[in-house]
Order: C-alpha cells, then structure tokens, then sequence
C-alpha cells in the first residue's frame, strides 16, 4: 500500500537537508546547466565541453559533486516525461555504451526512474514497478541513511510525501547523487527542501 505522510513532521525528523550541487565535468555533453549548477537543461546540440575521464560519454547524466556517507535528505523537480534519480559510486563506467554507465543497471548505482507518469527502482538491471496512483508532481525527495543501509525515494507534494521505494542494502564507498534527463528540452532542478 502507499504510504503518506505529513511532510511537516517527516522534515522535522529527518536530519537537515543536502546542499548538492552538479559536476559540470561528469556531465554528458548534450547538457547545460544554470551558473550555480543546481539546474540541467537537455539540448539538442552537444555543448563545447573539454574531455575528462570523468564524463559520461553516451548517457545523459551527471553526478553531484559531493559523495556521501551520512544521513541526507535532498529534492529535484523536473519537466519532461523521462528522468532517472539516483546514486552512484565513484567507480560508476562513463566511457562504456552498454548498461555498466546507465544509474540503476550496473552494482555501482541505484535509481529511481521516471517514464510518463509511472515509477520504477533499478538496481543492477533489476527493476520493481512502482504502483501508486498517477503523480502529477514531478517532484522527488531522497533520504539517504548511509551507515542503515537504506536508500529511500518519496514523491512530494506541497503538505504530502508518498513512499515509493526503499532499497535496503549494505554501502561500502561514499555515495554521489546522479541525475538523468531522456529527452531534449526536458530540465531538473536541485529544490530547497521546504515545509509547507
């Protein structure tokens, strides 16, 4: 069953939230991002971007800057109808074409994607549908307890927070939070976790 809650008490409870922001140089090159890079923009031409051996080379993605390994709360909003949310090891593949690059498909990450109105978990090309009613918010909480072992996604509303997925497991390395955008014009935004 989904399970709802008073996002008033769930912030008051959860520790303060994660200032995040995206790693310009992990970034696909058909992403642009704001100038204090909380923002992404899928465009359809590829951007002037350096080499790195950081960046992702044929998925549209980006890691934050800073890893984790503590409890931590964030939130992201997004247009469009394809996104992914999620974590990653440092160690995630970016040069590869196949699944070992994409948040979710590999045992470097875990993810929560987004495609039309429908939520699905991945884990290591694993997925678990989601059944909760159409969402209309495109709006996404993350609450990472690191050392518990859990990783859970909540969508958000202005005075709600739905449960989606919770994956329970053990961390070994510092988690970095990552972003995906499918399609051109679609954008995410990094949100100040706010109470109603």
């Amino acid at each position: 069953s989904t399970l709802r809650g008073n996002k008033v008490l769930f912030l008051s409870l959860c520790p303060d939230a994660c200032e995040l922001t995206m790693e310009p140089n992990t970034a696909h090159s058909h992403l642009c991002f704001s100038k204090d890079n909380k923002k992404m923009t899928r465009m359809e031409a590829a951007q002037p971007y350096p080499d790195n051996p950081d960046r992702f080379t044929d998925w549209g993605q980006v890691l934050c800057a800073e890893g984790l390994c503590d409890r931590c709360y964030w939130e992201a909003e997004w247009t469009g109808e394809w996104t992914g949310i999620g974590v990653a090891y440092k160690g995630i593949s970016r040069k590869a074409k196949g699944n070992e690059c994409v948040l979710g498909y590999n045992d470097q990450s875990w993810s929560l994607r987004y495609c039309n109105g429908k939520y699905t978990a991945w884990y290591n090309r694993n997925d678990a549908p989601i059944s909760v009613p159409y969402f209309n918010s495109k709006r996404v909480g993350v609450f990472l307890d690191w050392s518990a072992g859990t990783l859970s996604f909540y969508a958000v509303s202005s005075h709600t927070m739905t449960h989606l997925h919770t994956f329970n497991t053990e961390f070994s390395e510092p988690l970095y939070p990552g972003f995906r955008l499918g399609f051109a014009d679609s954008a995410l935004t990094l949100c100040q976790a706010e109470t109603p």
